[in-house]
């Protein structure tokens, strides 16, 4: 096994590394489309969890993230989502983004390997996490487990740009070489590391091949793997 020495402080990737993010999304577009069910059961025959899914995809392709933010793309998709059934109503699109986000809040679940993992790490290194996303480590009582968070809706900055590792890096007090991030994501979180020349490491659970050219600095399939890899 690889061994990574002289590292201080690791940052995290949030969806799809700590918790599901999948499973916690469909959960949540599922019963936001119970309550449309209640409130509007036209609209609610002619959509299901598939077609919301596409529908945010094309919205969030077509607008930028600077114009908006996450929970501002998901409330669009809605109000685009009742719109495509005929029944366009902005009200019932705001009420159904906040239902989504509820349900959110009780749907993420840590993967089995991440609470553990975290407990042990954070004994010997400053930990961090550093999403594209906006679920905050709260919702899964992992709050206790990190120093500090940095959400690219709020600090207008979204990896693989090497600025916002850059903020992480000042944030934890340390060299680049004692820096490491851990991630799911080639192109956002392996890229992004190599841009800010920080090691990486890619949290590849399903054990997908690589076929492009972005080399993680190391490999793992358990998130537990790092606690040898680091002792």
């Amino acid at each position: 096994m690889q061994k990574i020495t002289g590292i201080k402080a690791i940052s995290f990737d949030a969806d799809r590394t700590l918790w599901d993010y999948e499973k916690s999304m469909r959960l949540s577009l599922l019963g936001t489309l119970k309550e449309l069910e209640k409130l509007d059961p036209k609209s609610a025959s002619m959509l299901d969890v598939e077609k919301m899914i596409n529908i945010q995809k094309e919205v969030a392709h077509k607008i930028t993230r600077e114009e908006l933010n996450l929970k501002e793309i998901r409330h669009e998709s809605f109000r685009r989502a009742l719109e495509h059934t005929g029944r366009a109503n902005n009200v019932l699109a705001a009420h159904l983004n906040n239902m989504y986000f509820k349900y959110r809040a009780v749907s993420v679940d840590a993967y089995d390997d991440v609470s553990e993992t975290l407990h042990i790490l954070k004994k010997s290194y400053v930990l961090c996490m550093v999403s594209n996303g906006n679920t905050a480590p709260d919702v899964c009582r992992l709050s206790d487990m990190f120093s500090f968070v940095i959400f690219s809706d709020e600090c207008g900055i979204r990896k693989p740009d090497a600025k916002i590792f850059n903020m992480a890096l000042e944030k934890a007090g340390c060299k680049k070489d004692e820096f490491l991030h851990v991630g799911d994501s080639l192109e956002d979180d392996v890229l992004g590391a190599v841009n800010a020349g920080i090691k990486s490491v890619w949290l590849n659970r399903d054990r997908v091949k690589n076929v492009t050219d972005i080399k993680p600095s190391y490999e793992i399939s358990n998130l537990s793997e790092l606690i040898d890899m680091l002792s």
